[in-house]
């Protein structure tokens, strides 16, 4: 066990003098010092905690400042060290210097500490000093003090925590460079930690906005069947998107074309959503698909609509049907049946809006149009 560290004698580890003006330094030392984790390494060999620097005593957590009380001069005696946060505030003020006279006394000069805040050590300008006079007074050694604003590094934040360490050390009596290189080490893991935690929330959070933006859907669509120039082109789909609580209805004027469903609740993407599609001559599609930004239909053309030929051959004079008669339909022979029901089906490559018709019997038309209805009738001239 390091017999510097038993506190059998002391109860603090460090008082810590200061003026009020000065407070939020006190505070932020304290808090610094007493949770500062040593190596561990270090503390097996030397028989401390983690956390060796503590208690640390600064007086607004425990009595308030005032003269040197004998209240507080117990505190000071408890105290195996004393820590001066020095600023032109605490040269001027005459509690912390009673406090290093009386720490002085106690015949521990070589544990008093001074931190500089603020102002520069001997410049002989009352405005700017930072050593209170009874540094001189008492003839104490040449002192620098661990200085934050010394510039040694680039960065403001960098040279506070090399004062943080130079006290440290002083405080703990070992190599300043033992603890600094650890001490940047962990610096810059705690900064790579922070920076991909703050990535990690600065994905999060876009990904939260994403999803609360509307999108806008483009649809088009892709002919499965067969292409046929000689039939209609596609002219005035009709295209529907069903969400959960509504439906999206827009028109598609022509196959090239594409139609665009704004606003859709980012919600819907990549989910099923039920989609249909109504034109003249085309199958109705009626499916669910996963919803994309660019979404594409596949469509097929009805291949009745142009390639289902039936009509009646009929008489007019004798009022009958006509059976058996053979009729010629853009080069393709059938008969009639017992009902003088004429019935083909031409291929969707061969379709197209009129066909010619010829039969064996003079008729009184000599092309036809589909689509037919079931009571569709060609006549005997």
């Amino acid at each position: 066990m390091d017999t510097q560290f038993t506190h059998s004698q002391y109860k603090y580890f460090a008082f810590i003098s200061y003026n009020s003006r000065d407070i939020k330094w006190g505070k932020r030392l304290q808090k610094k010092l007493e949770h500062y984790r040593m190596p561990a390494t270090l503390c097996s060999e030397r028989g401390w905690m983690r956390t060796p620097i503590k208690p640390v005593f600064f007086a607004p957590t425990d009595i308030q400042p005032g003269g040197l009380s004998q209240e507080l001069q117990d505190r000071l005696a408890a105290s195996r060290h004393l820590i001066v946060i020095c600023s032109p505030h605490s040269a001027k003020s005459e509690w912390v210097g009673k406090e290093i006279e009386f720490f002085h006394q106690l015949g521990r000069t070589k544990d008093i500490h001074f931190f500089i805040v603020d102002g520069e050590p001997h410049s002989g300008n009352p405005e700017t000093e930072c050593f209170n006079p009874v540094v001189d007074k008492l003839g104490l050694p040449e002192i620098l003090g661990a200085n934050i604003h010394e510039k040694i590094h680039r960065l403001p934040w960098l040279n506070r925590e090399r004062a943080y360490v130079q006290l440290i050390s002083k405080l703990l009596n070992v190599e300043f460079d033992t603890i600094w290189k650890r001490h940047r080490r962990q610096r810059r893991m705690k900064a790579i930690a922070w920076a991909v935690g703050a990535l990690v929330l600065l994905a999060v959070l876009l990904g939260v906005w994403r999803n609360s933006q509307p999108v806008d859907v483009t649809v088009q669509v892709k002919e499965t069947s067969v292409h046929n120039d000689n039939l209609p082109p596609m002219k005035d789909a009709v295209v529907t998107l069903a969400l959960d609580n509504k439906t999206e209805t827009d028109t598609l004027r022509t196959i090239y074309g594409k139609l665009v469903f704004r606003n859709i609740p980012h919600k819907y993407l990549n989910k099923p959503v039920h989609v249909t599609f109504s034109c003249k001559h085309f199958l109705t599609t009626d499916t669910v698909v996963t919803l994309t930004k660019n979404l594409t239909l596949n469509i097929a053309r009805n291949p009745a609509d142009f390639g289902d030929i039936h009509f009646l051959l009929y008489d007019p004079i004798t009022e009958q049907y006509l059976s058996g008669v053979e009729v010629n339909i853009d080069g393709r022979t059938v008969q009639s049946d017992n009902n003088g029901t004429v019935s083909l089906t031409i291929p969707l490559s061969a379709q197209r809006v009129r066909y010619p018709i010829s039969a064996s019997i003079p008729l009184c038309d000599d092309t036809i149009c589909p689509p037919f209805s079931d009571k569709d009738m060609i006549f005997k001239k």
